[in-house]
């Protein structure tokens, strides 16, 4: 079993629907598997958009599914561990798993998903006080940082691949997410704050570059580490903001040509963090999505069962372009082939 969470740590709607296409799009390409969708934002938008979106009632389904007893989320899970923190409770996984294609027939049916829960937030401080808390014997952060881990373990198996789409924040939820991946997607704009946040990724999940050695001993990579524990490895950039028939637009070239720099100085002195050993295998350029991505995204909808035309999308009338539907099927495909 392979688990990918996609991280950025300067959010927006970009990255759930990289995070949405690429799955859809590796669950059809793979009928066989069986894939699982952790959505661990309190936003909730991957969720939402498996559900059908926002003009296919995928708001409405979430709500039904945070309205269950127990909530068929993630908080409803975290709400089990807040009692049991330290030790895993008895769960039946099915309480906390859907079947999006239950609800919306464009999604494969060999996905299911762990919905995301605006509970996550109002948890957060209470999961934080746990991760802290002194208990002789007892590592209390890690026990903590398990949760998810510990989840995926009582699946026994039940899935080969499974997509972690982990909230910008580096919140104590993110880092039990974060915990649980052994492969890290990482999109990214090609703008001077992305190039930022790339390098706050790697100081926030491996430790580098910390503006002092004091951060070092709270650092996550710290804490792991000396619990002989394994960090997620960087597996692909996915490089956003290009052109339609031009590759790279001149406006962002060099700023596209710094990050890849970026990364291979990382990537020469710390090997170890990527599962690829050169730069030119790790990075994908992805096509913006623009109208085409605000139709799918709006309709909960993959780029390979989307209609070019006319769609009216909250009383808006909004066109897709053929050609250009057919470079954003391109563009996933060709992510998918790195994962």
């Amino acid at each position: 079993m392979t688990v990918y969470a996609y991280w950025n740590n300067k959010g927006g709607t970009g990255k759930t629907s990289l995070v949405f296409q690429s799955l859809c799009f590796y669950a059809n390409q793979h009928p066989d598997e069986r894939v699982l969708a952790i959505d661990v934002c309190p936003q909730a938008n991957l969720s939402e958009l498996l559900f059908g979106g926002l003009t296919n009632q995928g708001s409405f389904r979430l709500l039904a599914q945070q309205g269950e007893i127990p909530r068929k989320t993630l908080g409803g899970y975290f709400e089990k561990r807040l009692p049991s923190p330290f030790t895993m409770p008895a769960v039946t996984p099915s309480d906390y798993i859907s079947t999006p294609h239950d609800f919306n027939p464009a999604i494969p049916p060999n996905v299911d998903l762990i919905a995301g829960d605006p509970l996550l937030e109002l948890q957060s401080n209470a999961i934080s006080t746990l991760a802290n808390t002194q208990i002789p014997g007892t590592n209390s952060w890690l026990k903590v940082i398990d949760w998810i881990s510990d989840l995926i373990e009582t699946l026994e198996d039940k899935y080969d691949t499974i997509f972690i789409d982990s909230n910008p924040s580096f919140s104590i939820y993110t880092q039990i997410a974060l915990s649980a991946a052994d492969r890290l997607v990482l999109p990214v704009m090609a703008d001077d704050s992305s190039r930022r946040a790339i390098q706050n990724a790697f100081s926030l999940i491996y430790g580098l570059k910390l503006p002092s050695e004091i951060y070092s001993t709270y650092a996550f990579a710290t804490r792991l580490q000396a619990a002989e524990r394994e960090l997620p490895k960087v597996h692909l950039i996915a490089k956003n903001r290009l052109t339609q028939y031009m590759g790279s637009a001149s406006a962002y070239a060099a700023v596209l040509r710094s990050i890849d720099d970026d990364i291979e100085g990382v990537l020469e002195d710390h090997p170890e963090m990527f599962t690829f050993d050169k730069v030119e295998k790790g990075i994908v350029d992805i096509r913006d999505f623009q109208t085409t991505g605000v139709v799918a995204f709006a309709r909960g909808c993959p780029f390979y069962e989307q209609r070019s035309g006319r769609f009216d999308v909250m009383g808006k009338r909004v066109r897709v372009d053929g050609n250009y539907l057919a470079n954003c099927v391109q563009a996933v495909q060709g992510l998918v082939a790195h994962l």
